[in-house]
């Protein structure tokens, strides 16, 4: 440095000894600068008390000789010091070179800057507010300063300032937020350290309401919570806790809807083998838990992209518990949030008009608060690893249900292979509460779910079986798909009505977990479920053999006995793959027998009183006739038993397999059980009932030398003989038979004999498919000939 040139007031001592390479010297000169200042101070000369700044911070902190910055930075000190309560009017040209020197290569240096500035900020003190963002810029870079005794010095300086803010009530948070947010991003362990402690103060603060600001904050707490260093994760979840406290306590001025993104990106993770991920994850989720209960319906043009991170968690094992029961919380909580005027078009909003099928009148609906009314609304959902959602349009006065997001989402779950047993439950019972509470506009999208859900039946476990046959029967049921006229039997005196389970009461259905509107016939869907159903039979007999019966069994409990069985024999009885058809009457033929489920509809068929019984017999016996054993067995429920004679004297022009065989050995079992208690009873009666006993007698000649013969044959061996049967009140019974008869005979009006023409036709078929079949075999080229 020039010693000749002119620092004036500075004498050239002070020059000098600032310049001089040891520290006591340039303390010395430090203490000649206060003097000077003071007395400037005292004569109110500002001028000189700026030249006198300007020289230090020019030509002595900003200069390019190591010895001159460190004399500067102890003279501008000095200055600060002498100036007390009047350094205010001069900190920016105090704080400015002190900062520049942060950056100075030499580590002693930046210590002495460090020194030097926590000397300014102390005599200053509320005054340095107004350059707070300056003074927090340079200790951030001193925060991740690799020198220790810089470290300690920014350490000093930083719990100062953050003493100066709390006891102050004039920090400019509107002007700190946006370099919060800048800084907040860093990934220097030291750095987030720094910024983590600095909005633990902040929010510490009562006069500062960091909470407004949260929005542009969260996402970089997130980040910082992510962090490998265990001290700085513990900070960062204090911190999110404080926050979230406060969130609970002034739900009414928290903006939800602009944190809610936020929130769905760090619910899902990346990466699951980094354990700090977890703790992200469960952290968003809780938080995601509390939003959805404290915003209400102000989250529902976001439950697309909740879902998508909330889903995947339900499958979660043991180690993710806690992250499992969140998810689970936010789960139930948001499809509480959706009720039935969600259904409701804009169009009708505006005109007043509600529109939508009437459901229960007394269903209660989600309390909606003034705070639940966002202004949002929802654009489709995409579908990356990572989803979130941005409202379309703020200037919407009403919150908008995302349902074609939603049905997206929970369809993209199903189609996924690796999607868990319990999120597949999950997402089925979303599809029937949208069915329950939306009707109208779910069924724009059922012809494009309608392929998944069939095929979702041939899943593994049985209770995504039974959530998925409850949304396939909601969807069968629902007034809102009532569009077309279901089909029917092919006569045209038997219709195929279709009918509400007994039981419910009128204009309800019951349903296996909630109770859903039905109506009195079954929409179109209902027979496109049928026919479906059955191909499905047809293309996986895997699915037939190890479900069908179970599938079938709810399906009557769900939508009622007579309802699929009359409009399975319907279809069967067009099916042109003959060997199925067969199949399937057997299938359907040992539920109707033996299941619990179709007591009912056993006891409806059993004395065949009523037209409808006998429209029923008739339309399934058209079917049976794919089987004959099983269209015996049906004469035997019904109490043809003649016809049932009739039917076993054709058996000997039919052709008799091992499987047929089989087929009365398991009718013979039947027989034995408690379902035909009655039949095994009227074997007593035998002058009434001598068909039965021949009906039995051809079934005994039918079989060979066995064990069902032998079950059989004794059984017959104990029909009593008639004349020991008589009763002195004979006329009295014949009288009860005859009323029994004549009650019977008046609703059964069939023609037996075209009955029995059409069980040869379709017996004749089967014939003539066997035989086409065996020839293929035969003509087949490896077959050698004997």
């Amino acid at each position: 440095m020039n010693t000749e040139k002119d620092f004036s007031p500075l004498t050239p001592n002070i020059v000098r000894a600032l310049n001089d390479k040891l520290y006591e010297k340039r303390k010395v000169a430090a203490l000649e600068i206060e003097k000077l200042v003071r007395e400037f101070v005292a004569q109110n000369n500002s001028t000189q008390i700026r030249h006198v700044i300007q020289i230090l911070a020019s030509e002595f902190a900003l200069s390019q000789h190591p010895h001159s910055r460190k004399g500067g930075l102890i003279g501008l000190a000095a200055c600060s010091i002498a100036l007390g309560k009047d350094s205010g009017l001069y900190l920016k040209e105090l704080i400015e070179p002190v900062l520049t020197c942060f950056n100075d290569s030499d580590s002693r240096l930046r210590y002495y800057a460090c020194e030097a500035l926590y000397n300014i900020v102390k005599v200053a003190r509320g005054a340095v507010l107004p350059h707070f963002n300056l003074l927090f810029d340079g200790l951030s870079k001193l925060a991740a300063d690799p020198d220790p005794n810089v470290k300690s010095g920014s350490e000093l300086l930083d719990r100062l300032l953050k003493d100066i803010v709390t006891e102050s009530h004039k920090f400019d948070l509107v002007a700190f937020v946006p370099l919060l947010r800048e800084r907040i991003y860093s990934n220097n362990q030291y750095a987030r350290q720094f910024i983590i402690s600095w909005i633990h103060v902040l929010e510490s603060v009562p006069d500062i309401n960091l909470l407004d600001y949260l929005p542009e904050i969260l996402d970089g707490l997130f980040q910082i919570l992510g962090d490998n260093s265990k001290e700085i994760r513990r900070t960062c979840e204090v911190v999110l806790g404080e926050f979230l406290k406060e969130i609970k306590k002034t739900p009414s001025s928290v903006k939800f809807a602009e944190m809610a993104n936020i929130l769905v990106i760090h619910c899902q993770v990346a990466d699951e083998t980094k354990l700090t991920n977890d703790l992200i994850q469960l952290t968003a989720m809780t938080w995601m838990r509390e939003f959805i209960q404290l915003a209400g319906r102000v989250v529902l043009p976001y439950s697309s992209g909740i879902l998508t991170a909330v889903l995947p968690c339900l499958s979660y094992d043991d180690r993710k518990k806690n992250t499992k029961e969140a998810a689970s919380a936010c789960n139930h909580s948001l499809m509480k949030l959706v009720t039935p005027e969600d259904d409701e078009d804009e169009e009708e909003d505006k005109s007043g008009s509600t529109g939508s099928p009437s459901r229960e009148d007394g269903q209660p609906k989600t309390e909606v608060d003034g705070n639940d009314m966002l202004n949002a609304s929802q654009e489709s959902v995409g579908f990356s690893n990572i989803s979130f959602f941005t409202p379309a349009n703020s200037d919407r006065p009403q919150v908008t249900l995302d349902l074609d997001g939603i049905v997206q989402v929970l369809d993209r779950h199903l189609h996924d292979s690796s999607t868990g047993m319990m999120t597949r439950i999950a997402v089925l019972k979303w599809l029937y509460h949208l069915y329950i509470k939306t009707p109208r506009k779910m069924f724009r999208h059922t012809d494009s779910l309608f392929p998944m859900l069939l095929k979702t039946l041939s899943d593994e476990s049985d209770e995504v079986i039974l959530k998925d046959l409850e949304v396939l029967a909601e969807i069968a049921s629902s007034p809102a798909g009532q569009t077309d006229q279901v089909g029917s039997c092919d006569s045209t005196d038997n219709k195929l009505e279709l009918k509400v389970p007994e039981g419910a009461k009128p204009g309800q259905q019951p349903k296996a977990v909630d109770s859903s509107p039905s109506t009195p016939s079954m929409n179109s869907y209902f027979y496109k479920f049928m026919i479906n159903l059955l191909k499905r039979f047809s293309l996986e007999r895997k699915l037939l053999e190890n479900r069908g019966a179970f599938i079938i069994r709810q399906l009557c409990l769900l939508l009622h006995a007579e309802n699929i069985f009359h409009s399975m024999a319907d279809i069967l009885l067009k099916e042109e793959d003959l060997k199925f058809a067969s199949t399937m009457v057997q299938t359907l033929n040992t539920i109707l027998l033996t299941s619990a489920e179709l007591f009912q509809l056993r006891n409806q068929l059993k004395d065949l009183c009523t037209q409808e019984s006998c429209a029923l017999f008739y339309c399934l016996y058209r079917s049976w006739c794919h089987n004959p054993v099983a269209t015996v067995s049906l004469c035997f429920l019904t109490q043809n038993y003649k016809h049932a004679y009739d039917l076993i004297q054709k058996f000997g022009d039919l052709e008799v397999t091992v499987d047929f065989l089989v087929e009365v050995d398991k009718l013979v079992q039947l027989i034995e059980s408690p379902i035909f208690t009655y039949l095994r009873l009227q074997l007593l009666d035998v002058e009434n009932n001598p068909y039965l006993i021949k009906a039995l007698y051809g079934l005994l000649m039918l079989l060979p030398q066995s064990q069902a013969f032998q079950l059989l044959s004794h059984r017959l061996r104990c029909v009593p003989n008639p004349e020991l049967m008589r009763t002195v009140d004979e006329s009295k019974y014949m009288d009860s038979k005859q009323k029994v008869a004549s009650k019977r005979a008046s609703h059964t009006q069939m023609d037996y004999n075209e009955l029995l023409q059409h069980f040869d036709h379709v017996q004749s078929k089967h014939l003539e498919v066997r035989h086409q079949r065996s020839g293929r075999a035969s003509d087949h080229p490896d077959r050698k000939l004997m």
